[in-house]
């Protein structure tokens, strides 16, 4: 590609409008496409196959950036009053000048709850006019936003056929899975196993995404009621459980091309994670994992990890797993994201780097986990 790309969102959000189920869904599944519903308390809340998803606080406050600082009253926000450039590429473009971002890497808003459908064939219909919707929100300006396809993940052979689809058809450079189980099955089972191989053929990035009160099986939701600690427990560890089927259940190992991103997260948790999986490879009497390499070695060959631009271990991290293998990440235009000023946050937290390391944070790490060249 001819530009240059020096600043690099590797996780910003879409939000999808209402109107895309009808003008990209198949027609037989448009009815039961996901709605707004007012809860008891007046919240909106999304209504999808009978559940009631999203926190208390209401789904429609989910475009409120600006939330985090005190700026915005998103809690008493409507889903149809968040941040434009969610809902529309040209609103968008200027937001990311603001902050000197030359592309970034695209999730979903409602998408983040399509792990809750059980129907294979409704998760692949929704998966398909989301994929088909996102491509057109990207398409006028291709080398600054990228979109990353939602995988029907209840069905193996769905998820291939879309990958393929998104990949070939619109030119997708990754796709993204929660970290939760999807029909009770992990990440690590076996039938997983020609999805990863068919990511490896395609040249595939794998990002993992949680997003919290899902209706899929979520760590800590049975113990703390606070949307803030569940939010702090679930995206955490839900991802230290994901990194677990990856690494110590062999999945990278067996698929050596594999890329896979673990966001939203934080980034911290991954040097002590690592760890204390490689105590235990090291540990005849606890390495029972069958594999053949130590596993932060798998890591550093197979996995990127995404910090938010407020953490304090980016330079440890930096030289623990290296700078090529750190993303970072705006959320945009989530409540909890951090705009504007990310890239700012970023380098006040890089101070003393070597410019080459920061440079390798900023934009290298992406560039290497979707395959932008």
């Amino acid at each position: 590609m001819d530009r240059k790309y020096d600043v690099i969102d590797a996780d910003g959000h879409v939000l999808e409008p209402f109107t895309l189920w009808k003008d990209y869904m198949d027609p037989q599944y448009r009815e039961r496409a996901p709605k707004l519903v007012k809860d008891d308390n007046g919240k909106e809340r999304l209504l999808l196959e009978d559940k009631i998803l999203g926190s208390r606080a209401g789904f429609g406050g989910i475009g409120g950036v600006g939330a985090r600082q005190g700026v915005v009253a998103a809690d008493a926000m409507e889903y149809k009053d968040g941040r434009k450039g969610g809902f529309d590429p040209h609103a968008r473009i200027p937001d990311m000048d603001l902050d000197g971002i030359d592309a970034a890497f695209l999730y979903p808003s409602l998408g983040l709850f399509a792990g809750a459908v059980s129907d294979p064939a409704f998760a692949a219909a929704m998966c398909r006019a989301y994929n088909r919707w996102l491509a057109d929100y990207c398409k006028p300006y291709p080398d600054r936003l990228f979109g990353i396809a939602m995988l029907p993940m209840q069905s193996i052979d769905a998820a291939i056929q879309e990958m393929t689809f998104a990949r070939k058809e619109l030119g997708f450079r990754g796709g993204f899975l929660r970290p939760n189980p999807y029909n009770d099955r992990k990440l690590h089972d076996p039938d997983y196993e020609p999805f990863w191989s068919a990511a490896e053929e395609l040249d595939f990035s794998i990002g993992i995404h949680e997003g919290g009160n899902s209706g899929m099986p979520t760590v800590g939701v049975d113990r703390f009621d606070g949307r803030g600690a569940q939010h702090i427990i679930s995206h955490t560890m839900e991802m230290m459980l994901a990194a677990m089927s990856f690494i110590w259940g062999g999945v990278c190992e067996r698929h050596p091309k594999l890329r896979v991103g673990f966001l939203e997260s934080g980034g911290g948790w991954i040097a002590p994670w690592l760890d204390r999986m490689d105590r235990h490879f090291d540990d005849k009497g606890f390495n029972d994992s069958g594999l053949k390499m130590r596993p932060s070695d798998i890591f550093r060959r197979n996995c990127w990890i995404s910090f938010e631009p407020v953490e304090g271990s980016i330079g440890a991290l930096a030289e623990y797993i290296g700078p090529h293998k750190i993303l970072w990440a705006t959320d945009y235009p989530h409540r909890d994201g951090f705009f504007p000023g990310a890239p700012e946050m970023l380098k006040e937290r890089m101070k003393g780097l070597s410019p080459e390391v920061q440079r390798k944070i900023m934009a290298g790490g992406a560039m290497g986990f979707y395959g932008l060249h």
